[in-house]
């Protein structure tokens, strides 16, 4: 007999139903425990983040997380909670990293939905192939994990997966190994079928020809992202688009190199966010990006494509970012008006268009761009003054102008309405006139000034206290009065600081040291600042590069903060001696300039303890004792590049160790009194360019190894020393040397007829600096070149240095002739043989050294006649003929005549002007008058011919070289950063080029000496 039953049985089974339910769900399943504690045994965790997984109950662990319902372990969330810094953390040691091994114990979570071992550090091992077994899992994070190695594809079996994430592109100041995903076939993505979200950025693919078909096979995909991932090619076109839901695609910096942008990505209308940054498409952007409707951000920057901007994208009413640096645009900026004329204009937020070629002036269309948040236009050609239209961006958070042509000055009315301006760069233009109170005071959001190189002065008054908070300013070279500014002092929150060359004459106050105890960054270089610096300089942890080069500091050296990693103390008046345990206190030093101090003292034998350091520059002090014979202990992988020690007193050998030092590209050891001879055991430093050994008391002779061991030497100097023998015959086998300065030794012997081989000194240099970089500061080459006389300091921070090519060989026991053969040397500009015991006549080959400034051929025992050639020299500034036997009459012509008579002294065979001496027959001598009115007619045939010669390479020189500028803006970019600081020394560049061409003997003359 069948019943329904009593509905008071129903509700006591449903009242034991939610019992047992509520018994299951209060506590965990003994199988899922054993596995996680299994698991737990597999890891290493020095912070104890797993301290808690004690007790029965799992479900209660950190990281742990079961079903209200079936009491399943459902999410296992151990990623790190504190991601590495940038600045101080390497991945393997960060202290709440967890990592070791990943146990097969996972597979007991057999529920398991959300796994996230994301920001730990597993030590480069594989990613497990049982991961592609948990079946259950939706969500899969991996990024950053410290895994590596090839992706397994059993992870394609896992259909029901949403969300992946392989991210693993390195931290940005991490010097340790990174672990790498690499995939070998993209197929098996296809099989997670169920998969929203994909992240590999970072992950490298070694066949990507199924790739996007791959992806085009996932129906549900709304997010692909595979940014770095070195891709190389895409499909130009597809049978069939399936993206019908993917609103994001982020194929960025993965070196794709296509003819054009692929057609088919413009039929996924559902795009939102569409980024092809930083890859090699070419073509220009075509019109059917107007396509995309639904599009909220388009970044195209970085890549080959060239053209205008379709005036179809101003018809995308959703567009909130176009970004497109960097890309050739080359089109007059008011051209692109009609793009911007449709709803884009109320919609657009982000315009980035820098280093695009635009030129011309800016706008009155900026200022309908009402939404607009930030503005990039810098490395342009825009001219002219900032227009009155900007002030009608309220919204404006970001505008930066820099490195252009904008001339004028700055309207307060515009720049004053600004109020939710955040960012401000105006650096590198030709901007004039005053910033006054009236131009800032609305900005009370602005937390980025830079105002740098430019022509402005800052003039607030005296108690003008801003309503902005900085967290970096940059006003180096720009006015800011000869009075420290006051108005500084509440930036409480300032992290960067440069006001470098900015005319400050005062002391320094006390409260400035209290406001930049956070600061990261600050430079107050190139003032006439004076004052001690704080005693506890330590405790300023946060600073990392600190210049304060070129003041007058004074008092002994404080103790720095163990993160500093740029310390430049360089032309200052700093007494006392350096920290013996500096390499111990600060172990993160990268450049270390103490140059041009007082200090004293030994060197400190712990500078062989900083393992980073790529610098030290402790010239122009002194130090005495001997160096210290330590350089081995330095690491391998971060070797240093500059050694500079000269100018002290230091004594002794050259340590043995030094040569151990195989990164090392500049040694100066110049003016101390260091003896012995050049050691062998240089041979390891084979990357030299710069070697100077000047001006001390090595004895024996120059090795002729020098050329095998120094294939890059640029500079050599070993002057003023006791050096004996020949000159070695090979040196000139150093393609790339161009100054050579062995005077004032004991050096016999003939000079090689092979030194007119010197491949570098037969053409005019090319420019090149010798600036070595380092978190932002840099060393920068300088050197004394002895010519003309006397000795003239090169500062290389523009390259003067390297256009110089001198040879040197004054002041020894060198005998014989001069040799024709280096009337080759047509690039050389100095040629010093002086005080030598050379015979012989002057070779007619001198008069080919067209690019000669100096020639010194003075206390030998020269004879014969001066040869007529030499009126070619038409650069010619310095000669000095004297204490020779040279004898007949001066040629005449060009630069000859306008030396007077100290030039020709001590040659009493000479005669005619500019000495006493008449020679014979000047009175009737006609013939003798017809033959040199011959030779000079000679002679000035040749030299107009070389103007004519010069003339047309001046011209196409010229463009190549200017025309590059303009149409390169990248190039003109890095161009002019250098330049702006230093005007005055880059007018001595543009002198040397332009004497180069031939102009009159008058005007090189006035800019050379």
């Amino acid at each position: 007999m069948n019943s329904k039953p009593s509905p008071i049985y129903a509700i006591l089974l449903l009242a034991l139903l939610c019992n047992g339910a509520s018994t299951v769900a209060s506590g965990c399943i003994e199988s899922e425990r054993n596995a996680l504690v299994d698991f737990k045994r597999g890891l290493r965790d020095h912070a104890g983040r797993l301290s808690s997984w004690t007790g029965s109950d799992c479900c209660n662990w950190q990281g742990v997380a079961c079903s209200n319902r079936t009491g399943h372990v459902v999410r296992l969330d151990l990623r790190n909670p504190h991601p590495f810094s940038t600045y101080t953390d390497d991945p393997p040691y960060n202290k709440w990293s967890m990592g070791d091994e990943l146990r097969p114990s996972l597979l007991g979570l057999k529920n398991l939905r959300y796994l996230d071992l994301s920001m730990n550090y597993f030590g480069g091992r594989p990613i497990p192939e049982f991961v592609g077994s948990i079946r259950n899992l939706r969500y899969l994070n991996l990024s950053r994990a410290g895994l590596g190695g090839p992706v397994p594809r059993q992870i394609g079996n896992l259909s029901s997966l949403q969300y992946l994430d392989l991210y693993n592109v390195p931290y940005y100041r991490f010097s340790g190994h990174v672990p790498e995903f690499s995939i070998d076939d993209p197929l098996w993505i296809s099989g997670l079928s169920s998969l929203q979200h994909l992240d590999m950025g970072g992950v490298k693919f070694r066949d990507t020809s199924s790739l996007v078909e791959s992806l085009n096979m996932l129906p549900h995909i709304v997010e692909v992202r595979l940014s770095q991932c070195g891709i190389q090619s895409i499909p130009l076109s597809l049978p069939h688009v399936n993206f019908t839901r993917l609103s994001t695609l982020d194929l960025s910096y993965s070196w794709i190199d296509s003819p054009t942008i692929p057609s088919w990505l413009f039929n996924v209308s559902s795009l939102v966010h569409l980024d092809l940054s930083s890859n090699w498409f070419r073509g220009s952007i075509p019109a059917e990006v107007g396509n995309l409707s639904s599009l909220n951000v388009l970044a195209l920057s970085d890549n080959l494509i060239q053209g205008g901007i379709p005036k179809e994208l101003g018809n995308i009413c959703n567009l909130q970012t176009l970004s497109l640096m960097n890309i050739n645009i080359s089109r007059s900026l008011p051209e692109l008006g009609d793009v911007f004329t449709g709803c884009i204009k109320t919609s657009l937020e982000n315009l980035e268009l820098s280093r695009t070629g635009l030129r011309s002036y800016l706008p009155d269309w900026l200022g309908e761009l009402t939404s607009l948040k930030t503005l990039f236009l810098s490395g342009n050609s825009l001219v002219g003054s900032l227009p009155e239209s900007l002030g009608r961006l309220t919204s404006l958070q970001v505008l930066q102008l820099s490195y252009n042509e904008l001339n004028g000055t700055v309207p307060a009315e515009s720049l004053g309405g600004l109020v939710e301006l955040d960012y401000l760069d105006l650096s590198k233009n030709l901007l004039e006139g005053t910033i006054s109170e009236a131009h800032l005071a609305n900005l009370t959001k602005l937390s980025y000034l830079d105002l740098s190189s430019n022509h402005l002065a800052l003039k607030f008054s005296p108690n003008w206290v801003p309503l902005f908070r900085l967290q970096m300013l940059h006003v180096s070279s720009c006015s800011l009065g000869k009075k420290f500014p006051s108005w500084i002092r509440n930036q409480a929150s300032i992290s960067y600081l440069f006001m470098a060359n900015a005319g400050i004459v005062d002391a320094m106050p006390d409260w400035f040291w209290v406001l930049v105890v956070q600061v990261r960054r600050l430079d107050i270089s190139e003032n006439a600042i004076s004052g001690r610096l704080p005693i506890n300089f330590s405790s300023f942890v946060s600073v990392w590069d600190l210049d304060l080069r070129s003041n007058y500091f004074y008092g002994s050296l404080p103790k720095f903060s163990r993160n500093v990693e740029v310390l430049d103390l360089s032309n200052n008046l700093f007494s006392g001696t350096i920290d013996p345990a500096i390499g111990e206190s600060m172990p993160s030093l990268i450049l270390l300039s103490l140059s041009g101090n007082k200090l004293h003292g030994d060197v400190p034998s712990s500078l062989c303890q900083l393992q980073n350091v790529a610098t030290i520059d402790l010239a122009r002090n002194l130090f005495s004792g001997e160096l210290p014979n330590c350089w081995r202990h330095l690491s391998q992988e971060y070797d240093l590049i500059v050694l500079d020690i000269s100018s002290n007193n230091l004594s002794g050998g050259v340590p043995d160790t030094i040569g151990s030092l195989s990164s090392l590209e500049v040694l100066h050891l110049s003016n101390n009194s260091l003896s012995g001879e050049i050691p062998s055991s240089l041979h390891g430093c084979t990357r030299l360019t710069i070697l100077d050994l000047s001006q001390n008391k090595f004895t024996g002779k120059i090795p002729k190894w020098i050329m095998e061991t120094f294939p890059s030497l640029r500079i050599l100097r070993l002057r003023s020393n006791m050096l004996a023998g020949r000159i070695p015959r090979n040196l000139s086998r150093l393609f790339g040397l161009h100054i050579v300065d062995l005077a004032h030794n004991n050096l016999a012997g003939k000079i090689p007829k092979s030194f007119g081989k010197f491949a570098a000194m037969k053409v005019s240099r090319v420019y090149s600096r010798s600036v070595f970089t380092f978190s932002g500061s840099s060393y920068v080459e300088s050197l004394e070149v002895v010519m003309k006389g006397g000795a003239l300091k090169y500062d290389d921070s523009i390259g003067i240095l390297s256009l110089v090519n001198a040879l040197d060989l004054s002041g020894n026991n060198l005998y014989g002739i001069i040799p024709p053969e280096l009337g080759r040397l047509r690039g050389l500009m100095s040629l010093n043989l002086s005080g030598n015991h050379l015979n012989g006549e002057i070779p007619k080959e001198v008069g080919s050294m067209q690019s000669l400034v100096s020639l010194d051929l003075s206390r030998n025992e020269l004879s014969g006649a001066i040869p007529s050639t030499m009126a070619y020299l038409t650069f010619l500034s310095y000669l000095d003929l004297s204490s020779n036997n040279l004898s007949g009459r001066i040629p005449s012509g060009n630069q000859l005549q306008t030396f007077n008579e100290s030039t020709y002294s001590g040659n009493p065979g000479l005669c005619g002007f500019p000495v006493k001496q008449i020679c014979e027959n000047d009175d009737n001598g006609a013939g003798t008058r017809n033959n040199n009115t011959s030779e000079e007619d000679g002679a000035g045939s040749q030299v107009w011919l070389s103007y004519l010669g010069t003339a047309p390479g001046f011209v196409v020189g010229f463009w190549i070289f200017w025309g590059t500028l303009i149409l390169k803006s990248n190039w003109k970019d890095a161009y002019f950063s250098y330049i702006d600081r230093q005007y005055d020394r880059f007018y001595v560049i543009v002198a040397i080029t332009f004497n180069r061409c031939k102009n009159s003997y008058v005007e090189y003359q006035n800019i050379c000496l």
